[in-house]
């Protein structure tokens, strides 16, 4: 039977039809495309537009291996294993067709999502490991985020072209094209061509956003890389140049999605000032303006204790809490072998891997930690997990490193493979959800939005989303972070200091001296969080702050 798209009839007030662009979601934990945290705010934009019946598709990689399945060598290290991925859930769409990479023909096969699989606006994930293709072009969507230079271009096209492409192919009339950060801008050039080479056409279609002050983020590539891989389809390097206001040898994707877009925004109100400082003084760019990131409450919060919040049945949301606890203590406890306690405050330390977020921060006085770790008037149990880059060498490296300094602590755990169903047992199992990245680098972080949602309180560094939630000792606490000029060694030392002294005078002390008052803290922090911080609402901006011409 011949593929026929008619998902769902649209609300009114969201007729605009819009296709959203991202090179990873994670909607369920039985759908490995994704890595982190850019893939946790696609997959929750995905679950609200369908919510609220939008007329919105999501486009994305059919990752044949996923990001990589973490677990462990024979020492308890971290091992990344490459599985190849199976889904009977995904419909043979029957269409395939061309797109030009490295001036060559390479097959493209669509395979698609309907919304009542897992409560998502439809989703179409595009793959080129089929036998129409050879072996080198196969491999373009085997791996998320290839560390291959090449083969992240191909990637690059795969999404942005194939994805365009589908799109004219199925019929579907689109008004706005959504890049979910640079990775599909070819796109852009697609619609280039498409539309007589009018850079005007483009920017009334295309609009962007950017999630990163991270230069790894930002990615660039040399014009030549790019020219020989067919990333601008047929327009003229000459032509690239001048629209893109190219000035030297490489292109910056973020830059050149700013120069296309009709309007962008960031993910947060101290990124969108961060952004404007980064990207502001370039002609040609579009407006950049703060939708805050957020996620999706009907998918992350526990209904218990959502339950027992809106009945004031305080007993009844303590009594939830242990459970959910002893429910995560069994993950400990199968990983690591190290029992835990659900009377103990639990901290946890679990978010996407990368340097800047510093995993080890709570570990830099050691002396002073494990001092706190060993108390047994008032103990503390902590857990990490996060998956690094596979290619990253520093953060294994630091994984591991927190491995072997903590083994010798039984209330110490870092556990392997978070993915969506680990997350959402750590956010529902702890008491405290520690974020310690250097300001200000955390465009926005929605990890402890969903840990607020099931009664974990932030302890965090006033980056990305946190300022605009967090109040200090009333649904949250905050860790004071140094002047972002002195050297990073001084900063490390002075936010450390402060974490432990946060930890010991004031998180510890409340937990176990005026549980009343900790629990006011955590009732405080769910009846905050939803709705500002609910994805719900930042689907909805999404139509009215940014897809509205």
């Amino acid at each position: 039977m011949a593929f026929t798209f008619k998902p769902y009839t649209p609300a009114a007030k969201y007729k605009t039809a819009a296709a959203y662009f991202s090179m990873e979601f994670a909607v369920d934990q039985a759908l490995k495309t994704y890595s982190g945290g850019l893939g946790f705010l696609a997959g929750s934009h995905m679950r609200s537009g369908y919510e609220l019946k939008q007329n919105l598709v999501g486009i994305s990689i059919l990752w044949s291996f996923g990001y990589y399945d973490q677990g462990r060598a024979a020492d308890q290290t971290m091992q990344a294993d490459f599985r190849q991925k199976h889904y009977s859930f995904l419909e043979d769409t029957g269409l395939l067709f061309p797109i030009t990479i490295h001036g060559a023909d390479v097959f493209v096969k669509v395979l698609y999502l309907a919304p009542e699989v897992f409560g998502t606006v439809p989703m179409f994930f595009l793959t080129t490991d089929i036998a129409e293709n050879d072996y080198i072009s196969r491999t373009i969507s085997h791996h998320l985020y290839d560390p291959d230079a090449a083969a992240r271009v191909a990637q690059s096209i795969l999404l942005g072209v194939g994805g365009g492409k589908m799109l004219d192919l199925l019929g579907r009339k689109t008004d706005v094209y959504h890049l979910n950060e640079g990775h599909g801008l070819p796109l852009a050039f697609y619609l280039y061509e498409k539309h007589g080479r009018d850079l005007a056409e483009v920017q009334k279609r295309l609009v962007f956003t950017t999630h990163t002050p991270e230069l790894a983020g930002n990615e660039e590539r040399p014009m030549k890389l790019l020219t020989d891989m067919s990333f601008f389809g047929e327009v003229p390097e000459e032509e690239i140049r001048r629209v893109a206001r190219i000035e030297n040898d490489a292109l910056n994707y973020t830059l050149t999605a700013l120069r296309f877009a009709r309007k962008a925004n960031a993910v947060s109100k101290v990124h969108g000032l961060v952004s404007l400082e980064m990207w502001g003084h370039y002609d040609g760019i579009c407006p950049i303006i703060p939708i805050t990131n957020s996620q999706n409450g009907s998918y992350w919060r526990d209904p218990q204790l959502a339950a027992a919040l809106k009945t004031k049945n305080d007993d009844a949301l303590l009594a939830r809490k242990q459970e959910l606890k002893r429910d995560l203590f069994k993950i400990v406890a199968d990983q690591t072998g190290n029992i835990f306690d659900p009377e103990v405050l639990t901290i946890v330390w679990a978010r996407r891997f990368a340097g800047y977020k510093r995993a080890d921060l709570i570990l830099r006085h050691f002396d002073r930690f494990v001092a706190l770790a060993t108390n047994t008037a008032r103990p503390i149990q902590i857990i990490w997990a996060g998956k690094p880059y596979p290619k990253d060498f520093g953060a294994v490296d630091l994984f591991n490193e927190i491995i072997k300094r903590t083994a010798h602590l039984k209330n110490c755990a870092v556990l392997t493979g978070y993915e969506l169903g680990l997350s959402a047992a750590l956010k529902k199992g702890s008491d405290i959800w520690l974020n310690t990245p250097r300001f200000p680098r955390e465009a926005s972080g929605t990890s402890g939005m969903t840990a607020a949602m099931n009664a974990s309180v932030n302890l965090s560094i006033a980056d990305g989303w946190i300022p605009e939630f967090t109040r200090d000792g009333e649904n949250g606490f905050l860790i004071t972070h140094s002047d972002e000029h002195l050297p990073e060694e001084v900063k490390d030392d002075q936010e450390a200091t402060d974490l432990l002294d946060v930890l010991e005078n004031k998180v510890v002390p409340m937990y176990y001296d005026q549980p009343k008052d900790f629990l006011k803290v955590v009732k405080t922090a769910m009846k905050d969080v939803e709705p500002a911080f609910e994805s719900g609402r930042m689907a909805r901006e999404y139509y009215e702050l940014l897809y509205k011409a």
